[in-house]
């Protein structure tokens, strides 16, 4: 009887030191995954609002054939 309860504690101190090592490992990792996340979403929305700056100061190509344009026009009709 004094085998069959030590193998019992064991097994359930055995069950408990397991679930406590998975349960950080699973929190490590998801607290991993979830700071990746955080991170491409603040470059990414700095990438998107960089962009979006810079096609407001008007450096596009249809801007640059915009200028062009009315340069000509100047030049013809001074």
């Amino acid at each position: 009887m004094g085998r069959f309860l030590v193998g019992a504690i064991a097994v359930v101190v055995g069950l408990f030191v397991v679930g406590a090592i998975a349960s950080w490992v699973f929190h490590a990792l998801f607290s991993i995954i979830v700071y990746l996340i955080i991170g491409a979403l603040v470059v990414g929305g700095g990438l998107w609002l960089y962009g979006k700056a810079k096609r407001g100061l008007g450096s596009t190509r249809n801007q640059n054939r915009l200028e062009a344009g009315l340069s000509t026009w100047r030049q013809r009709n001074r």
